[in-house]
């Protein structure tokens, strides 16, 4: 099971880094319109 887990995040890193930067991105979005009506 350990081995699985391993070899699954091995082979998908790379779309596992696009996947994080699109959550991040997602929540500088987030904030940032959250902070926008105050900045008006």
């Amino acid at each position: 099971m350990i081995s699985q887990i391993k070899t699954t995040i091995e082979n998908a890193h790379s779309t596992l880094v696009q996947d994080a930067i699109g959550a991040a991105s997602l929540l500088v979005m987030l904030v940032a319109a959250l902070h926008l009506p105050s900045l008006l």
